[in-house]
């Protein structure tokens, strides 16, 4: 019974840690770029808060990458933990465990100054890397959803949700790769691709919790 519990408490710490990470995104980018002069979210990345040579080059891996792999560490293990016996929602759960991580590695391995695209440096060419898994892996547990919406949790509207964030995502990456280092709207295209994913996985762990947790 005391596993059982310590269990339960886990896994709803799990789907705190969901719902807490869009909102944990949007307030540190918004309060580190704060000490970043002349930072505009329009047109530089986000990992440009962290890069070489920036002023927030220090503290913005402390503040956004690694709380951030914490957060989807956590609901990733609750979802998990959730479908005992659901292979594709586990797999699922295995790609935000995936992604998590990516978080820490592109907060270990920063990108070069301005993060720029040309000769770029062993620890750019990991932090890209990072950033690449980390995309296809949340875009990926995001397509999962389509299907399992309502066949696991037997939600249309889920179902139907994870289809559009999946478009929204899908739409704007070749925008993102065609103003990437052209000095164009890159920061905000990346912003609704990424937004729009990270939302998705607060109303999956809101979702859940209710489900789970509150109907108890």
């Amino acid at each position: 019974m005391t596993v059982v519990r310590s269990q339960s408490r886990w896994t709803r710490f799990g789907y705190l840690s969901g719902m807490l990470a869009p909102l944990w995104l949007a307030t540190g980018v918004t309060l580190v770029s704060l000490y970043y002069p002349g930072y505009s979210h329009v047109r530089q990345a986000m990992s440009e808060l962290g890069a070489v040579g920036a002023p927030t080059h220090r503290w913005s891996p402390l503040i956004n990458n690694f709380p951030l792999a914490f957060w989807f560490v956590s609901f990733g293990c609750a979802v998990w933990r959730t479908f005992t016996e659901n292979r594709l929602a586990r797999v699922s759960a295995v790609l935000l465990l995936i992604h998590g991580l990516g978080n820490v590695a592109t907060g270990m391995w920063t990108c070069d100054a301005g993060c720029r695209l040309d000769a770029v440096s062993s620890s750019q060419q990991i932090h890209n890397l990072a950033g690449l898994v980390m995309a296809l892996s949340l875009l990926s547990a995001n397509t999962l959803w389509i299907v399992l919406g309502k066949r696991a949790l037997g939600l249309g509207w889920l179902s139907a949700l994870s289809a559009v964030t999946t478009l929204f995502c899908l739409l704007t990456l070749p925008l993102m790769a065609q103003t990437a280092g052209t000095g164009g709207p890159f920061g905000l295209y990346q912003r609704i691709n990424y937004g729009v994913s990270i939302a998705w996985v607060g109303v999956l762990a809101a979702t859940l919790y209710w489900r789970r947790v509150a109907r108890q």
